[in-house]
């Protein structure tokens, strides 16, 4: 990866490639789940701890078998599933089809059909079809390397003989390590089945080494994620140019146009429209919401009807109301808008409360933070704030109450009143303009 973050941390669809094998894991309820780190150990155990994961360390890099080993001793489980951290795109439905595999006589292993399976250990089948054993590419022979089905690593078993397996290993081989690939072996000479499965689809169980082969499997996920979308009714312009970061809940007839990113904990309803180029965060989208082109959303939860955008920036605690409208270049912090209250061009509202029908002028800004803290500008229904105003805050704005454009508001405006707070204007005549000296 040429990088000073372990590899198992580079991320998937903002997600690290481990942290979606543990996600997959934890889906199929573990007993425990035992994460072997060895290289950026501490980086790891600081980017994943969780109550329900057990980190071992591997001291020293001895090979796949090696380090299963050292995960033994603190197993308790019947089963043992064998993943992978650099392998993020493996199937929950996978993993359960292979589980299924395992007995106190046999053992599930997955295995891939591969066009090319250079680097790959070869599966090695008898006479009638059953596995004997696994020989890795380094130590194959010519024969072997013309076998097109792979091993994947991914492997569930008995645990009650995975102790005895491990004592056996030997680690005299090509690369010099304890390969757990050699249990297979071991398995079949003690008389157990080695039953064998596959994924539907064999970027399930590609790795990533490099840059390149990262960026490969990113697009795969969201091809898939894509997929997964549509198949429940939204429309993409383009599946190649739509990202999924987390966790994304659609209704029906949803538009989603391109370059659109969702990211954390996303909820769409039916019939939303979403422009290009937007970027939805942990928000919500109630029925009928669009969401027009370049437009920031995080945080926020956004009413029945309601709208923003172009170039809208709703920030964390900011609620629309149904049929609040937001238009370009608004911004919006925890700020509450009333049931068809409009905020249309060139506005800041921070730490606002604005009730139904109002309506905020382009150019007006709240005022609402002194340098140390914040304050509340409350505005009430029907409110009508002219163009080009500063509220400055704490301020009330009563029902019905008028701002005039241009104005600095920093009292209470009561029902109904027209509030002007501006300087008076003076015309002088004869004024000269300054003159720009010449330099000599």
């Amino acid at each position: 990866m040429r990088s000073a973050l372990p590899k198992v941390l580079h991320p998937i669809a903002g997600n690290s490639m481990l942290g979606h094998v543990i996600h997959s894991a934890r889906q199929l309820d573990p007993q425990r789940i035992h994460v072997v780190i060895g290289h950026g150990a501490d980086a790891v155990r600081e980017r994943l701890a969780a109550d329900d994961l057990n980190f071992v360390l591997q001291d020293k890099q001895l090979g796949t078998g090696h380090a299963v080993a050292q995960a033994v001793p603190f197993i308790q489980a019947d089963t043992v599933l064998v993943l992978y951290g650099d392998v993020p795109l493996i199937e929950v439905d996978t993993l359960q089809r292979l589980l299924k595999k395992v007995g106190p006589q046999q053992l599930g292993l997955l295995t891939v059909e591969l066009d090319d399976p250079t680097g790959y250990g070869r599966i090695v089948r008898d006479a009638a079809g059953k596995v004997a054993a696994i020989v890795e590419q380094k130590d194959a022979n010519e024969a072997e390397r013309k076998i097109t089905e792979g091993n994947t690593g991914i492997l569930a078993l008995p645990f009650a003989r995975l102790g005895d397996w491990m004592s056996r290993l030997s680690n005299n081989n090509a690369q010099g390590e304890y390969y757990l690939t050699d249990i297979i072996a071991m398995a079949v000479s003690d008389g157990l089945v080695v039953d064998t499965e596959q994924p539907h689809d064999a970027m399930e169980v590609q790795g990533a080494n490099d840059r390149k082969q990262l960026s490969e499997l990113e697009r795969h996920y969201q091809l898939r994620a894509g997929r997964r979308l549509m198949a429940q009714g939204v429309t993409l312009r383009d599946p190649a140019r739509f990202d999924v970061r987390g966790d994304v809940t659609v209704g029906r007839d949803v538009l989603i146009d391109i370059n659109v990113i969702l990211e954390g904990k996303v909820v769409i309803e039916d019939d939303v429209v979403i422009g290009p180029n937007c970027v939805i965060k942990d928000s919500t989208l109630r029925k009928g919401v669009v969401i027009k082109a370049n437009s920031h959303i995080e945080g926020a939860i956004l009413g029945e009807g309601s709208d923003a955008g172009p170039f809208a920036r709703l920030r964390p605690g900011t609620v629309l109301e149904a049929r609040a409208h937001v238009g370009n270049f608004v911004e919006l912090k925890n700020a509450h808008l009333g049931e068809g209250a409009k905020a249309g061009h060139l506005t800041y509202l921070g730490d606002a409360e604005v009730g139904a029908r109002t309506n905020i002028g382009a150019g007006t800004i709240t005022c609402n933070y002194d340098g140390a803290n914040k304050w509340k500008t409350v505005l009430g229904e029907d409110v009508f704030i002219g163009s080009n105003n500063s509220l400055v805050a704490p301020v009330d704005i009563l029902d019905g109450a008028t701002t005039a454009a241009g104005s600095t508001i920093t009292s209470t405006v009561d029902k109904s009143q027209l509030a002007i707070g501006r300087g008076r204007q003076r015309n002088i005549d004869g004024w000269k303009r300054p003159e720009k000296i010449k330099k000599s």
